[in-house]
């Protein structure tokens, strides 16, 4: 998984696909933390992306690096139960706190893929299966 999340921090930003019934959403996100093995993301609670994910939890994160190598990465969204993930990610980024805390009611609503498959994919050549 390391792998996995040293393309996505080179990156920076990185795009979640996620579908809505049968049209497809592609959003850019950014902030990611590695964690007993996992590669874990956020999403708000009240946005349109967690229903997308609790409707169909099939998902695929694209990355492009300065180097022209990209990253595709497909799974299934797993929520995590453990609410140590979410603190983890609002201590990286503490500026998430304005948004999600007990004022607002807003839950960060962390998950990590399954059943995945990650392949760095030169422009041009062959992908390096990196799980």
């Amino acid at each position: 998984m390391s792998k996995v999340n040293d393309f996505l921090t080179e990156a920076k930003v990185f795009f979640l696909a996620t579908a809505d019934g049968d049209q497809p959403k592609l959003r850019p996100l950014g902030a990611h933390l590695e964690m007993d093995g996992k590669v874990i993301f956020g999403v708000g609670d009240f946005k349109a992306v967690y229903r997308e994910l609790c409707a169909n939890p099939k998902v695929e994160i694209v990355a492009l690096k300065s180097d022209n190598h990209w990253l595709r990465y497909t799974g299934r969204a797993v929520f995590e139960t453990d609410p140590k993930y979410a603190e983890a990610n609002l201590e990286a980024l503490p500026r998430l706190r304005d948004i999600y805390n007990d004022k607002t009611g807003y839950k960060l609503m962390m998950f990590h893929l399954e059943d995945a498959t990650a392949v760095d994919i030169p422009m041009m050549g062959e992908g390096e299966n990196l799980l």
